[in-house]
């Protein structure tokens, strides 16, 4: 059973259910399935599944610490390989950026927008390095798959209010954790000049800073 939220409906009086709709897979164009397979599970993400029947085969793969999955085969899509692009979230863009390096695959290297926006689409607009003031969204790196399937990196610290529900709030590996740890240590160190004496309740503290960073509420002081 899903959950639901009640809206108004703009038309009547009337409320209605939104039932919950969590994005499971999305489908990639590929023209050579096993390579695209062994491309994927070079990168650590895990095979979930690889079956069918006839004229039809699914893959399956989830990138790590995501809830979303891909999916390409044969009888799929209609698309054309190498049209897809997507959209992958990282809390630290040259860490995720000098694995893939790592892993035999070329990127683009790390780069934000020059003019100071968000811009990761339009190559003319790129300036080499990560977001000078390393905001939330403004970091970012690009790979390819074997087929040209386009998928670009994000960094995000700290989400835009209302994004997270702040009662709800997870890390979806190790590594996440870890550098939202790094975060709050380097926050609380500013905070306890602040004070000017040590702060012996910091568990709070940190636990604190981590929600509020990761849900967009004010972080604390």
């Amino acid at each position: 059973m899903s959950t639901t939220e009640t809206r108004s409906n703009q038309t009547s009086d009337a409320t209605v259910g939104t039932a919950d709709m969590k994005l499971e897979a999305v489908v990639i164009p590929v023209s050579d399935v096993d390579r695209a397979k062994e491309f994927y599970e070079s990168l650590g993400w895990r095979l979930d599944a690889d079956g069918g029947g006839g004229d039809l085969r699914v893959v399956q793969l989830t990138p790590p610490g995501s809830g979303c999955s891909i999916q390409f085969g044969t009888g799929l899509t209609s698309a054309a390989p190498g049209t897809a692009q997507g959209l992958l979230v990282v809390s630290d863009i040259e860490a995720a950026n000098t694995e893939l390096v790592g892993d035999g695959v070329e990127t683009s290297g790390v780069f934000h927008d020059a003019g100071g926006g968000y811009n990761r689409f339009t190559p003319a607009a790129r300036a080499s390095g990560p977001d000078p003031q390393r905001r939330t969204y403004a970091s970012f790196a690009a790979f390819s798959d074997p087929d040209g399937n386009d998928w670009k990196l994000q960094e995000i610290t700290n989400r835009l209010p209302g994004r997270i529900d702040p009662g709800t709030t997870t890390f979806g590996s190790v590594g996440d954790l870890a550098s939202a740890l790094r975060r709050a240590a380097a926050a609380h160190g500013e905070h306890e000049a602040r004070i000017g004496e040590a702060d012996a309740n910091w568990p709070d503290w940190y636990a604190a800073y981590m929600v509020a960073e990761q849900s967009g509420a004010e972080l604390p002081t």
